[in-house]
Order: C-alpha cells, then structure tokens, then sequence
C-alpha cells in the first residue's frame, strides 16, 4: 500500500513545497501554496520507453496532423489535430465549449470516445441530436474516476478522446479532492502518457477563472501540446478560437465562429460580418484593416466623448481594446496633436465583439476620438492604420498589401497609411500618405 505525506503545493505553478510559506519559492507568488495529500515519490521507474537514436533517423511525417472537419479549427491548429497530441480548451462557461466539441467529435473520421464527467449522458445525447451529432461511432461515457476512463479508453479502443472537464476528474489513489492542484496534475500527466503511448490525440476542457486565466496549475499548462482559448462575449454571436500555445504550428492564427440555434457556424468572411450593421455619418467612426495571424480583418473602430464633471477625472472605458493603449493614445493626443482630452470622458470599443490588440489599430481609434470631439464624421469610404509613437509620429506596420487588398474588396476608396507602407496592387485605393498624427488628422478633415 501506498503511502501518503502531507504537503504544500504552489496552485500558481504547481511546485511542491515541504512546508508552508508566504510566499512560492519557485514562481514567486504571494498567498498560493494549499495542503495537498500526495502519493510518496515510487523509486522504480521501469525501463526507457524509447531509447536514444539519430535525429536523422526519425521520420518527420509520423506527426502530421488529421483534419478535424472543422475549417476554422484546422485553420487555428494548423492543418488539424497532431496524433498522440493533448490539447486543453478553455473557456468561460457557456461560450461555447461543449458545442464545439461535440461538433468535432460528429465530423472526425473514425471512433472517438467522449468522457463527460460534469453533465449526465442524457444532457450530451439531447445536445447531440440538436447538432445532428448522432453516430455509431461516438461513445459516450458519464464517468469521473480516472482508473474507469482509462479502462475505458482500453476497451473501446478509440482515435479521438474528449474529457469534459480535467478539472471534475480524480484518481482515487491520489488520496487529494477532485479539482485540487495534485489531482489535476497527476490525472493530466496519466492522460499525456496515455496519448503519447498509444498515439491517440486527447483534448482535455479546462475551466478558467475571473481573469480569464486556465484554473489549476501552471504546470497544467506545460505539460499538454496546445493551449486553445475559446473566448466572445455572451451576449453576442461571435466567437473567437486562439492558440496561446502549440507545439506543431503557429499561435497567431485566429478561428471565427457564430454561435446558431444549430450550433457553432465558422465565418468565412468576418469583414463583412463586422461590417453589415454599419451606419456611416455617425461622428466618433472610423474603419481599421487590421491582421490577426495571416487573416485580414476589416473591422469598425467607434469612440463616444462627453465633458467630464468638474473636479472629477476624467474616465477612460474600453470593450476590445488594452486599457493601458487607449491611455498611451490619448496622452499622444493632447500632447502632439494638441487635442484637449484631458477634460473628456472617453469611452472606445471594436464593433462585434472582437479583441484586438494589434499596433496597426492605433491611427484608427485616434480618428475616431478626435472624430467624437469636434463632431465630425469621418468620409465613409475611407480606412486607416498605422502604429502612433510617444513622438507623434505614425509607424508603419506588418503585412500593409494585405491590409490594403481587403479594404479594395470591400469597396473603401481612400486610406489613410503610414509614409512608408508599400502601395496597392490595383488603382481602386487612393493613399493618403502620412508621417505625423496632426497630418492624418488633417488628411481625415478633423483639423483645419
């Protein structure tokens, strides 16, 4: 029989400590280590499950990666899911993650098994016959014990494993309650062994936490493949699939999906969707070509300013914008271009709820609050991008013939760019070519 210790556990970074403390000697956190119960550390660790060999001898196509059936997923994952990979979804709760597995799981080529280990089989069965998810192959299993998935697992034999969620699971040999960081960190590692031995891609749903942030351990996080962040707002229809961290391909690829009465649709053309309840006339307006991974984006921009109170601060609120960029801006504003937003309350968010954090956004969100102020609409055909430095001066930017090529599509006429971006390929866009932020105020009609 196995014998147990008691011992203090970092819930930031997963790191072990023999007694408690203030503060994580390993991460350097304050108040995150918690009484956990663990297993004694076992001294026979077996044979080598792959001994050592030439580089030049391994073959790079064994870890190519099986479409998902999924445009927007594979267009994240780059290609599909990478056999013997784990993958953890995150996300808050409702947006959208049982959804979107069970949609995978009904497009995947060949068995899959399914763990719910939160909702009973009865709750997945209707959900799967409202996404038309029904098929032979898709088992099923409401189970919450770790050795039973994994006998499971044996049995059916599957190519595809989905547990919902990592952190509802235990080992009962881990003698820790389920959702603690000791239980998460041995049933995530058991899952990772499993995957890479039998050559099975999992995906693991992992909960978050006010932030936004993956709960459990940080370690959680190292020891899987790829970190998928499955983010939107509720109340809104779109959803955004990211990458924060992936082995086998990039993490700046961006999946859309709209969420339908039937389900999670991919967005093929997300400019048009941002776009289809635009009014054009409306002060505090103004259109950005923006890229998210190698994806252009054609998103709206909108600003609203009113007179602070006397005596108060002047508030800055943002939706889909970095609090601390919209501060840097407006500090740029009223000290280069001369722009009195220090007595203004600033209100700015991106249109459809979408996240943007990107440089070439800058040029864009200063159009607009000035555009807000002096009441002034900006021409409706005309779009904007450049990065604004502490100097005034307007940076040019990543992938600008893209930026421009998709602005064309859509119709725009004029644009706003930096003095060095490379021109469009055609003659639809006429460049308004600027160096300074008073001359792209100028060159929208906003001064002068």
């Amino acid at each position: 029989m196995a014998k147990t210790r008691i011992e203090h556990v970092c819930t930031d970074c997963g790191a072990a400590h023999p007694k408690w403390a203030g503060q994580c000697n390993s991460c350097g956190q304050w108040n995150t280590l918690v009484e956990e119960v663990a297993l004694a550390d076992v001294a026979n660790i077996g044979p080598a499950t792959a001994p050592a060999c030439s580089i030049a001898d391994i073959d790079p196509l064994v870890s190519q990666p099986v479409t998902t059936g999924l445009g927007e997923l594979d267009r994240v994952l780059g290609g599909g899911l990478v056999p013997g990979s784990v993958t953890l979804l995150g996300g808050e709760p409702g947006i959208g993650k049982s959804t979107l597995l069970l949609q995978l799981l009904a497009a995947w080529p060949g068995k899959a098994l399914y763990v719910t280990a939160e909702e009973s089989a009865q709750q997945v069965r209707l959900r799967a016959e409202r996404l038309d998810a029904v098929r032979p192959d898709l088992w099923l299993q409401a189970e919450t014990a770790l050795p039973h998935i994994l006998a499971s697992i044996d049995d059916v034999n599957p190519n595809f494993v989905v547990i919902d969620s990592i952190q509802t699971v235990h080992d009962p040999s881990l003698g820790s309650p389920p959702g603690s960081v000791v239980q998460v960190r041995g049933c995530a590692q058991q899952l990772v062994n499993v995957a890479k031995r039998t050559g099975v891609p999992i995906v693991l749903v992992g909960h978050v936490t006010k932030d936004g942030s993956l709960a459990g351990p940080r370690v959680l996080e190292h020891i899987v493949d790829t970190v998928l962040a499955f983010e939107g707002e509720r109340h809104h229809a779109l959803r955004l699939l990211r990458a924060t961290k992936h082995r086998f391909g990039p993490t700046n690829e961006l999946g859309l999906f709209e969420m339908a009465g039937h389900g999670l649709i991919g967005v093929p053309d997300p400019s048009k969707l941002f776009l289809g309840d635009r009014r054009t006339g409306v002060p505090g307006s103004a259109i950005a070509p923006t890229i998210e991974g190698q994806r252009p984006l054609v998103v709206e921009v909108q600003a609203l300013t009113t007179p602070a109170p006397p005596n108060v601060p002047a508030r800055r609120t943002t939706q889909g914008i970095d609090n601390n960029r919209l501060a840097l801006l407006l500090a740029v504003l009223q000290q280069r271009a001369r722009i009195p937003v220090q007595t203004q309350d600033v209100y700015a968010s991106t249109v459809g709820g979408v996240r943007l954090v990107e440089p070439g956004l800058d040029l864009a969100i200063c159009l607009a609050i000035v555009s807000a102020i002096t009441d002034r609409p900006l021409p409706p055909d005309l779009v904007a991008f450049g990065e604004i430095g502490l100097g005034g001066e307007v940076r040019q930017v990543s992938n600008a013939p893209r930026r421009l090529s998709e602005a064309a599509r859509l119709g725009f006429k004029r644009v706003i760019a930096p003095r060095n971006s490379p021109g469009p390929e055609g003659e639809s866009l006429r460049m308004l070519r600027v160096t300074t932020l008073p001359e792209a105020l100028a060159a929208a009609g906003l001064t002068g």
